[in-house]
């Protein structure tokens, strides 16, 4: 049996393995975690990370890891509240949201004041982020 001349074997880039994107992420969120909440600089940096995480998983330059095969029975109450999470808040925001009538992200930003809180927040918002760009 003849082998092929030309073996492709997947080498896994240093920069993403975790010992190296879990400090990058870090990282990103501790800037982020310093802006203040819905500033310019904020809105900007925020756009400027997921989009550079869209584009990411757009242009197939990360390695992806394969799909579960099926999603589990928990899977439906998971994107529900997420599902409607995103709905109130776009309608809210869509509606006009003040401060008689503000979106959930408004209503969160007190929990938000210290630096170090938004920035674990920023990490977590993230590292999702960069699951999703994996799949």
């Amino acid at each position: 049996m003849e082998q092929p001349s030309e073996i492709a074997v997947d080498v896994p880039r240093p920069w993403d393995k975790p010992i190296v994107s879990v400090p990058v992420l870090a990282f990103l969120s501790l800037v982020g975690g310093q802006l203040p909440s819905f500033s310019l600089s904020a809105n900007l940096y925020t756009l400027g990370t997921g989009g550079t995480l869209i584009w990411l998983g757009l242009a197939n330059r990360v390695p992806r890891r394969p799909p579960p095969t099926r999603s589990g029975p928990g899977t439906v109450w998971w994107v529900l509240p997420v599902a409607v999470f995103g709905v109130f808040e776009g309608a809210t925001f869509v509606l006009g949201s003040g401060d008689d009538f503000p979106t959930l992200s408004r209503l969160a930003d007190p929990l938000l004041t210290d630096e170090l809180t938004r920035s674990a927040a920023y990490f977590g918002w993230l590292a999702a982020f960069w699951a999703l760009v994996r799949r």
